[in-house]
């Protein structure tokens, strides 16, 4: 059995996923369009890459983040942008706020990680005032939008052990609608979102996928020789030429709801 995958190393996962969670999330903030001035809070926040940019491009009156690791949240404090948010140790599935009382709620990349999702988004509904709007983006794990699916792909072909979150298929289109229509909320929109990222080389790019929480136990046992035929096998799924930069694509699906009517 696989054990779970736990986030515990801010500045790791910062090259492992918050660049691209930063990536996905510039294009999210523009498809959401949220009035300026409003009170955030971000459920799973980690070490606050996306929690940065909604401060950075928003200019919220308040941001309050939530997150299961005092390590991630620990790095989310040192972020400039985020100097006078309010942070709590939490779970999704019992938030520490009380009914109504923000505007904005959003859970980055965090969906497919909630044991039972609909008690997540419907916590989410639960805080956010009438009017407000419940957002998530997630990878779309099942249909290979994973940014690391290469890796996750060669190793299941080697026959190694590939830990996976608890809901993987949570953030796909038809299951993003169907939680936030079961949760009660109006007006419910959902959305694909592809972005890339440039690694300098190869190189590069192992040394930042090492850094996987889901995948770093398992590399760190491989023998040399399965190591190599390990990045053999990465190298030709991603076609890289010689040491020259390398583009990797990825794809996510987004969702929005309005909350409408009092929670509780």
């Amino acid at each position: 059995m696989s054990q779970p995958i736990r986030f515990d190393n801010g500045a790791t996962y910062e090259r492992y996923m918050g660049v691209w969670s930063q990536s996905v999330g510039e294009v999210f903030l523009d498809w959401l369009a949220p009035p300026l001035g409003a009170d955030w809070l971000d459920v799973g926040c980690g070490n606050g890459a996306f929690t940065e940019i909604l401060a950075t491009r928003h200019a919220p009156a308040a941001v309050t983040g939530v997150d299961p690791s005092a390590e991630q949240l620990a790095f989310a404090r040192e972020r400039p942008a985020l100097r006078t948010a309010r942070f709590h140790q939490g779970d999704a599935m019992a938030l520490p706020l009380t009914d109504n009382s923000v505007d904005q709620a959003v859970m980055p990349l965090v969906i497919f990680f909630v044991p039972e999702p609909s008690r997540g988004v419907a916590e989410m509904a639960r805080v956010v005032r009438p009017g407000g709007i419940v957002s998530a983006y997630g990878w779309d794990l099942m249909n290979g939008g994973f940014p690391y699916f290469a890796v996750q792909l060669a190793m299941r072909e080697l026959g190694l052990d590939v830990p996976m979150p608890p809901s993987p298929d949570a953030a796909s289109v038809d299951s993003l609608e169907m939680l936030w229509n079961g949760a009660g909320l109006a007006a419910v929109e959902t959305r694909t979102i592809e972005v890339t990222r440039t690694f300098p080389d190869f190189d590069d790019y192992w040394t930042t996928v090492l850094g996987g929480p889901s995948v770093s136990a398992s590399l760190a046992a491989l023998t040399p020789a399965q190591a190599g035929a390990l990045q053999s096998s990465v190298r030709e799924k991603l076609q890289v030429a010689a040491n020259g930069p390398i583009t990797i694509s990825a794809r996510a699906n987004a969702v929005k709801g309005r909350v409408v009517t009092m929670q509780g």
